[in-house]
């Protein structure tokens, strides 16, 4: 991106890849919590099945968060190595620093993610 310098480019692909390493170890430690759920009638302070089924419900969800968070932050590190970062996949135009600042993988400038979260 023309208007942002090396070394704000690189902190931004430190973040990034901070991100990225989290997001993975956040997913591969998730997969357990995410199998069939079995109700153990022997352990002490037993859990209900419906609230094991609760439970697991929030970890697919959180999991499918994180799946969807680390592929746009690895997408994000594509741009930047492609030279592509930091401009909108929709109209083209610079993403403001302060978008980028508090989310290095956006992919889009607000005008254009609000266009596309009102559908």
């Amino acid at each position: 991106m023309e208007n942002l310098h090396t070394e704000v480019l690189e902190q931004l692909r430190t973040r990034l890849l901070s991100s990225k390493s989290k997001l993975e170890q956040q997913l591969e430690m998730g997969e357990s919590a995410t199998g069939v759920v079995t109700l153990d009638q022997t352990s002490v302070g037993r859990v209900s099945r419906m609230d094991a089924m609760q439970q697991q419900s929030m970890a697919v969800s959180t999991r499918v968060k994180a799946a969807s968070t680390l592929r746009n932050v690895q997408k994000a590190l594509l741009r930047l190595d492609n030279g592509k970062y930091g401009f909108c996949n929709k109209c083209d135009e610079n993403i403001e620093l302060n978008r980028l600042m508090a989310q290095p993988e956006a992919s889009f400038c607000l005008k254009c993610q609000d266009q596309i979260d009102r559908g």
